[in-house]
């Protein structure tokens, strides 16, 4: 997740005007709230956090058929290494 600097807000800006707060994130995506200057929680619409969510269950899928077609074509090789 890439940070932009307008999205940062205040934990007290965050807690009086949360309607604001909701707007820039219905219009960036995220607004980062800060707790003593420092990144605190992260404020995320709902549908980009799916969609994230959706990206790295299929790169995870992606990535277990990579390594079950490695496995499967080495196997008497892992086979032999594991003795």
């Amino acid at each position: 997740m890439q940070i932009n600097i307008e999205n940062l807000v205040p934990i007290t800006e965050a807690n009086q005007n949360f309607s604001k707060v909701a707007r820039l994130v219905d219009s960036n995506g995220t607004a980062v709230i800060l707790k003593n200057n420092k990144p605190k929680y992260v404020l995320v619409d709902y549908n980009t956090l799916v969609q994230e969510e959706e990206a790295v269950v299929a790169d995870q899928a992606s990535v277990d058929e990579v390594a079950n077609s490695i496995l499967s074509r080495h196997l008497d090789a892992f086979k032999e290494l594991a003795k």
